[in-house]
């Protein structure tokens, strides 16, 4: 490696906008970021852009102004990993890197039921939300199929915004499976009070113009479908040679270093990173920032000549707004079982308005608060 490397960013969501700052301000690196967009997406709050919230706009370029980070508006299509360069689909010449940081994310999973990538609209895809919030202009009814963190905040936000629609929830398995009993009774006490629909348990086998068609034979009906559920990665890591999981995740160690190729650290969604007791990371923002500072931390120390020490988390948790005024705060052990009390109500509601201010606006321009959070050795 030269004494001044170079380092590759794929994808510029919340963990590669945090990883690529850090290395910029605080190593000599010479660092590229590789987007397909020239915007920050704040996916966290998808589901208030389709429930006709406006969003700010976050130009990548102002977000990295005065760093020196080298921003690339294109698509990584390739992964040579023995020349060390990615390839790009709008670029002919490709880009060389020493090291490379994988931060690629994941996307809604629209192949996994068929009609879902016709008819449904995925929140997870911020045009995709857009459009679902066009439709509910006009749509008496809308079905939210999943009842995760996602599924949960913009079923609720629908309800809030349009109370005289009506919305319907389809989960595969209960209501509030990841939360304490106190918690799972709170939750249907406000999907009472917003008078949402609930069908648990429900396996959807189709999604068509009309609504959902449930493995069990029954239909939900909708005039609009908001898919909040299922999750896969690029198979760019896979298509690579790079090891990776079933899902198609970078397999990392603890210092979020690829177990196949040294060179390379994957951080976020599209890497399965593991702690000290083996504990797989969520997919989410939470763990992902965690990832991103604790790559930050092991590439420095090894650019140092030093010995990098592990990622170390022992609790997650959920932070889960229902419309502006409620929400739900649970911890949670990593294998996604409740822990402790859960607290409820307004103040959670200004918990999490703090948590989206800090992760969309004040850690994109100061990161060095999220290597508070992140526990090494």
């Amino acid at each position: 490696m030269t004494t001044t490397p170079h380092i590759v960013v794929l994808g510029a969501g919340y963990t590669g906008v945090t990883a690529a700052k850090l290395l910029a301000k605080r190593t000599d690196a010479t660092v590229t970021v590789v987007n397909d967009r020239d915007r920050f997406v704040e996916r966290m709050r998808n589901h208030q852009l389709a429930s006709g919230q406006r969003l700010r706009h976050l130009p990548l370029h102002e977000l990295f102004k005065g760093t020196g980070i080298r921003l690339v508006i294109d698509r990584a299509i390739h992964i040579d990993t023995e020349r060390r360069q990615v390839e790009l689909a709008g670029t002919a010449e490709p880009v060389g890197y020493d090291l490379l940081v994988y931060a690629l994310g994941s996307h809604a999973d629209l192949d996994a039921v068929p009609g879902a990538a016709e008819h449904a609209n995925a929140v997870a895809v911020a045009e995709q939300a857009a459009r679902l919030r066009d439709q509910m202009r006009t749509a008496g009814t809308v079905a939210v199929v999943g009842a995760g963190p996602t599924g949960l905040e913009t079923a609720t936000a629908l309800a809030e915004t349009y109370p005289d629609h009506t919305v319907r929830l389809a989960t595969s398995g209960a209501l509030g499976d990841s939360l304490s009993e106190h918690g799972r009774e709170y939750l249907h006490r406000a999907f009472d009070r917003l008078g949402i629909q609930v069908w648990e348990h429900a396996r959807v086998a189709k999604v068509d113009a009309n609504g959902l068609l449930l493995e069990d034979g029954n239909h939900v009906s909708a005039d609009t479908v908001a898919w909040t559920t299922g999750f896969a990665v690029p198979d760019l890591a896979r298509e690579a040679g790079l090891a990776v999981d079933d899902r198609g995740r970078i397999l990392v160690d603890g210092t979020l270093r690829s177990e196949s190729h040294p060179e390379v650290y994957g951080i976020g969604d599209a890497a399965a990173a593991h702690t000290q007791d083996g504990q797989v990371l969520r997919m989410g923002c939470g763990p992902g920032g965690l990832a991103a500072a604790c790559a930050f931390h092991a590439i420095t120390a090894r650019l140092a000549g030093r010995t990098p020490k592990p990622l170390r988390v022992k609790v997650d948790g959920l932070c889960i707004s229902l419309g502006e005024r409620d929400g739900i705060l649970q911890l949670t052990d990593l294998d996604g079982s409740p822990r402790g009390k859960v607290r409820t109500g307004r103040p959670v509601a200004l918990v999490k308005k703090a948590v989206l201010h800090a992760t969309g606006w004040y850690n994109l321009r100061h990161p060095g608060l999220v290597l508070a959070g992140a526990r090494q050795g």
